[in-house]
């Protein structure tokens, strides 16, 4: 019975979070009721029942966190956030000669979420500070002394050192990731394009238009591009991801073989490929496959072709070409992987398996690969994720290349959603439909990588290699 409740529990997420929520509000309300004085003065000024308890090196930290955000909100902040509704109504003109600059869309709505930030994060310290006050009420009633000033400041070097350490990555996490990715998914609410560029045009929320853009299949819209370009880079993940592989572990069980000579001569030039940067090695293939390049014009002086062959411009040759340059750019990382984990596999297993009559194919299936699946899944899935957003390769290789009159947005035939992004983006200066794209980049990435994850064997059966 107590197994089915605790099934039942977890499969009502949002009804738990209420249910924590109300039981948050319900011990705020206690803490006032039966708090001292100092704890009902602290839900106004946050530090004043730590300050006055002796904890003044505490109480000060809550008070400037306090006093920093309310003349953040009052100084700077409030200007945007009354804004942030409509991201500006004034636009910037001319009165004779002189600029008179109005509204800055842009600048409304970055300051606008960092200003409903702050007011997340004033909420959230002012929440710590009524429990702090809670919990010191208890320990005085229980008779208990309070920690001193010297205690607290030896506790950030001690017990809580590892919120000393991190401090300081959580607010770069904060300024370089949370807020950035929040700012695009709000301009992907916006008309931000060209012709809306702040400070000289302003542009405002149009809610989910952008979105139904990208799913219209009319001849303006963007669906019919963005299925294209979606199947593409599932296609061009699963070849780049599995082929790679399965070829590198082959290299690695070819090298390892009895019998073979010159293993780490054999090792150091598949190595190479690794040290030489893409950006050097990818633009001299594609120079090297061009219509006028070294292997179109070899084969046209030896006689052996009339035209050019396309390797560029025809759309399906083109991914072929780009899958199986990647194999020469993928292998010899699965190479190195694999051949540390084939060494790993206890010996005993091959043996019990030549003495049973087992094939060399049969080891391999039974034996080697799974083997490897379990141990290298979630770097497998790590490699599919990547290839998903291979920007390097596609861009490198071809641009996205050949274009097409029935693609919209400045997408190619060999575009992956993440350079068709940056083609929007740096090309079109089309802020939103790009911002829409990197929302879907995401959703896709993360679909995918949780159902595959959910079949990894190493997650379905842990003890499984044990």
């Amino acid at each position: 019975m107590a197994k089915e409740q605790s099934r039942k529990a977890k499969k009502n997420p949002i009804g738990e979070f209420f249910k924590d929520l109300g039981a948050d509000i319900a011990d705020i309300g206690t803490t006032f009721a039966k708090g001292g004085f100092r704890t009902r003065v602290s839900y106004l000024i946050m530090g004043f029942g730590q300050i006055f308890r002796g904890q003044v090196l505490r109480g000060f930290m809550y008070l400037f966190v306090e006093a920093a955000i309310i003349c953040y909100l009052i100084f700077f902040g409030w200007d945007y956030l009354k804004k942030f509704t409509t991201l500006g109504t004034v636009e910037t003109g001319k009165v004779g000669r002189v600029t008179v600059y109005g509204d800055n869309s842009f600048l409304i709505l970055l300051f606008g979420i960092l200003t409903i930030m702050a007011i997340v994060a004033l909420i959230f310290m002012w929440r710590l500070n009524i429990r702090d006050n809670k919990k010191q009420d208890e320990l005085l009633r229980a008779g208990k002394k309070l920690p001193g000033n010297k205690a607290d400041w030896l506790s950030l070097f001690d017990s809580n050192f590892d919120k000393t350490l991190l401090a300081l990555p959580v607010v770069g996490i904060f300024v370089f990731t949370v807020l950035p990715i929040v700012f695009m998914i709000c301009v992907a609410f916006t008309n931000y394009d060209a012709t809306h560029q702040a400070p000289s045009k302003l542009f405002t929320w149009v809610g989910f238009e952008n979105f139904k853009n990208l799913f219209s299949f009319a001849s303006t819209g963007f669906g019919g591009t963005f299925v294209q370009v979606l199947i593409w880079t599932i296609v061009w993940a699963f070849f780049a991801t599995f082929i790679d592989y399965f070829l590198g572990i082959a290299v690695a069980m070819l090298i390892n073989r009895k019998g073979v000579k010159f293993k780490k001569v054999w090792r150091t030039i598949l190595v190479m490929t690794i040290a030489v940067p893409q950006f050097v090695s990818l633009l001299y293939v594609s120079k090297l496959f061009d219509s006028n390049g070294l292997i179109n014009g070899t084969l046209l002086r030896l006689g052996w072709i009339k035209t050019a062959i396309p390797f560029w411009t025809n759309p399906i040759l083109a991914k072929v070409m780009i899958i199986v340059i990647n194999i020469w750019i993928g292998i010899p990382y699965l190479m190195l992987i694999a051949t540390g984990l084939l060494m790993n596999i206890p010996e005993d297993l091959y043996e019990s398996a030549r003495i049973d009559g087992a094939s060399p194919w049969q080891m391999f299936k039974s034996i080697t690969l799974p083997y490897m699946f379990f141990v290298t899944g979630p770097f497998l899935l790590t490699q599919f994720t990547g290839n998903l957003n291979n920007f390097n390769v596609i861009y490198l290789l071809t641009g996205g290349a050949p274009k097409s009159g029935s693609m919209v947005g400045g997408a190619g035939k060999t575009d992956l959603l993440v350079t068709w992004l940056y083609k929007m983006t740096i090309n079109d200066t089309n802020y939103k439909m790009a911002a829409v794209i990197g929302i879907m980049v995401f959703i896709v990435t993360a679909v995918i990588s949780l159902v595959v994850y959910q079949m990894l064997p190493s997650v379905r059966d842990e003890e499984g290699f044990q």
